[in-house]
């Protein structure tokens, strides 16, 4: 295993081994900390060189998980594998449809503004919410190491001839992949493959990828994210590493206002948000009972706390008193 460094400035240095950076810590050369879910070190003075090999960084985009690999010649430093961002299709789906109901109910209203939807360069909500979801993790890896270069499989809705309704439903994945790769060429540079590109390459590697595309292994989608890294900086043919990190975003109601079923008396609560009782939602706090939790909703001024992990929800009878703050996450890893 290898520990992310970074200096005083939080620029990012080579990674180092498990081992040092223990001995950096226990003599106060480092300071320990914990981002994304990933443990770091911080260098308390500056370092005695800055020599960087070239790192890169695979992505496997895909429709329900994703495979993010961070290797260089010599080593296989980090794994992820993200659950895609989805469900935001449905959720605006929803709120047109509250929307449009509560026209017809007495119900206090803004004045109307100016159509936003009409710049043609508009991305769909869904799209850039999948494409956003890549973006963040793929800047979180550039904060905590020094990449060199993005290598991305370019991935390409496959189109019939004749059939105009078809090819157009799929502008919203070549807008939202444009869009991605030009806010990535920002940080780094950009390599594209194509998908058959990687097989080939995974092939010659002899590698072979699960059809088990939910499992949590590196077969799964770390498998071509590998070997998208590896085009770009050679080295071994095989990793060191094939440890995973799970990660998963937090999913809030930002825009539902009120209930989609009235309470009794014909009475709509309000609902949705992003805090609950003055604490940031997907805040990780310190119970007496229930130990490390995330906050998740509330109800009657108390707390819904759920587990780090599974997100599994644990109460929804915490009192504010007694939740201790730590951190706001990214996200559950």
């Amino acid at each position: 295993m290898f520990v992310p460094v970074v200096d005083q400035n939080q620029h990012p240095l080579m990674p180092t081994t498990a081992a040092r950076a223990r001995r950096w810590i226990t003599g106060g050369k480092a300071t320990a900390f914990w981002k994304g879910g990933i443990f770091c070190i911080r260098l308390n003075a500056e370092p005695s060189a800055r020599k960087l090999q070239p790192l890169a960084v695979g992505i496997d985009p895909g429709s329900k998980r994703e495979g993010y690999s961070v290797i260089s010649a010599a080593h296989t430093y980090l794994n992820i594998q993200a659950e895609a961002r989805d469900g935001v299709k449905d959720a605006e789906r929803d709120s047109t449809r509250m929307r449009r109901s509560r026209r017809g109910r007495k119900t206090p209203c803004r004045q109307p503004r100016q159509n936003r939807k009409h710049s043609k360069r508009k991305i769909p909500p869904s799209t850039r919410a999948r494409w956003q979801w890549k973006l963040r993790v793929a800047l979180f890896l550039c904060r905590i190491y020094p990449v060199s270069v993005i290598v991305v499989e370019d991935v390409a809705a496959r189109t019939k001839k004749g059939q105009r309704r078809w090819n157009r439903s799929f502008s919203p994945l070549e807008v939202g992949k444009h869009w991605f790769y030009e806010q990535i060429r920002k940080c780094a540079p950009l390599q594209l493959m194509r998908g058959y590109e990687t097989k080939a390459l995974r092939d010659q590697l002899g590698f072979k990828k699960t059809s088990k595309k939910l499992a949590q292994v590196w077969e799964a989608h770390c498998v071509d994210a590998w070997c998208l890294a590896h085009h770009a900086v050679g080295g071994k043919q095989a990793p060191d590493n094939q440890r995973l990190v799970c990660v998963a975003p937090f999913v809030w109601h930002h825009r539902q206002l009120q209930r989609f079923e009235p309470k009794k008396g014909g009475t709509r609560s309000p609902y949705g948000g992003t805090l609950s009782q003055g604490i940031k939602r997907g805040t990780l706090v310190t119970h007496p009972r229930w130990g490390k939790a995330t906050v998740g909703g509330t109800m009657k001024s108390k707390l819904s706390l759920h587990d780090p992990h599974t997100n599994k929800r644990l109460t929804q009878t915490a009192k504010v008193a007694d939740c201790s703050q730590i951190k706001l996450l990214r996200w559950r890893t």
